[in-house]
């Protein structure tokens, strides 16, 4: 199939580029830092550029758009002008979504477990009550209410936090956590926010299994089968990996106030595995990153590093 990504040089941008290209013809989008995107088929543009936007649909013709590009981080987005969240996050996905309409392409879509109401309990299924409490999560929701106004043709994932090691400089917080640890430097992780985590090298799986599939007008939770806090994770990481668990130092979302409380967005994936998907629980997926092929955990974090 012919595939088009946005936000090719994000963190799981850099990971759809390299399964998908293996059996698909992939064009890759990134606005500014190019990362992996530069071994394979990519363009450079902003997803606001209606025109160019429309130019790149023209020219490739996409059999399926795989739309990860947006502010995604949270602090950063409270931060910015609203308008141009807005615009990234909503307006752009409507405007794929129509353009996805015209060329008669499938449209996934990777949204939030951020969208779900953080307050109704735990391991949430798709038809749980939503409301996002930040600017970052309600854009996410909005985004996908305007694609479902263009048309049928999509599949939403929601995506769980992601866990695992960025590319090519591209940290998220898991990997900023391992880093620390690993120089003996302490971490500070929430102890009462719950989550279903996700490895990044398996959710790029998924997200090719179900594109395979040929799944549409489906709404998907796309997250891990264990509900654990960021504290539980990093247990787990120094459980796995040897390091001092006496670095890492509780802390309660009301010690950060300025940051959106979501105490529980854990996520019910039953829908997900209906469609033949095998999750690894948390220490099988941390152990096959860390021990891959052999090489020692800090052989690993340097190529992630290049």
């Amino acid at each position: 199939m012919r595939i088009l990504i946005t936000g090719g040089s994000g963190l799981l941008g850099q990971y759809l580029n390299i399964e998908l290209s293996k059996n698909h013809s992939i064009l890759t989008l990134y606005h500014q830092n190019i990362r992996n995107c530069i071994d394979y088929n990519c363009t450079q543009t902003d997803i606001n550029d209606k025109t160019e936007v429309s130019e790149i649909f023209k020219s490739f013709k996409p059999e399926v758009v795989v739309h990860t590009a947006a502010i995604t981080n949270l602090s950063a987005a409270s931060q910015m002008d609203p308008r141009l969240v807005y615009d990234t996050n909503v307006n752009a996905t409507r405007n794929i979504a129509e353009l996805c309409s015209i060329v008669n392409a499938r449209l996934v879509y990777i949204s939030t477990d951020l969208v779900y109401a953080g307050y109704r309990g735990s391991m949430l299924t798709e038809n749980a009550k939503l409301i996002p409490t930040s600017l970052y999560a309600e854009t996410k929701l909005m985004g996908e209410v305007k694609l479902k106004e263009v048309f049928t043709n999509y599949l939403i994932l929601r995506a769980a936090l992601f866990y695992g090691f960025g590319l090519n400089k591209k940290y998220n917080h898991f990997h900023q956590m391992y880093l620390n640890l690993k120089d003996k430097i302490p971490v500070k992780l929430f102890k009462d926010q719950f989550r279903t985590p996700i490895e990044l090298g398996n959710a790029a799986a998924i997200i090719i299994h179900l594109i395979e599939k040929g799944i549409i007008n489906e709404t998907i939770n796309l997250g891990g089968k264990e509900r654990v806090s960021r504290f539980q994770l990093g247990e787990i990481l120094c459980d796995i990996a040897g390091f001092d668990k006496t670095l890492l130092q509780k802390i309660s979302m009301d010690d950060m106030p300025d940051l959106p409380k979501v105490e529980d967005v854990s996520m019910d994936t039953t829908k997900l595995r209906s469609y033949g998907i095998q999750l690894d629980n948390i220490e099988e997926a941390i152990k096959k990153i860390i021990f891959k092929d052999s090489f020692s955990a800090s052989q690993i974090v340097k190529n992630h590093l290049l």
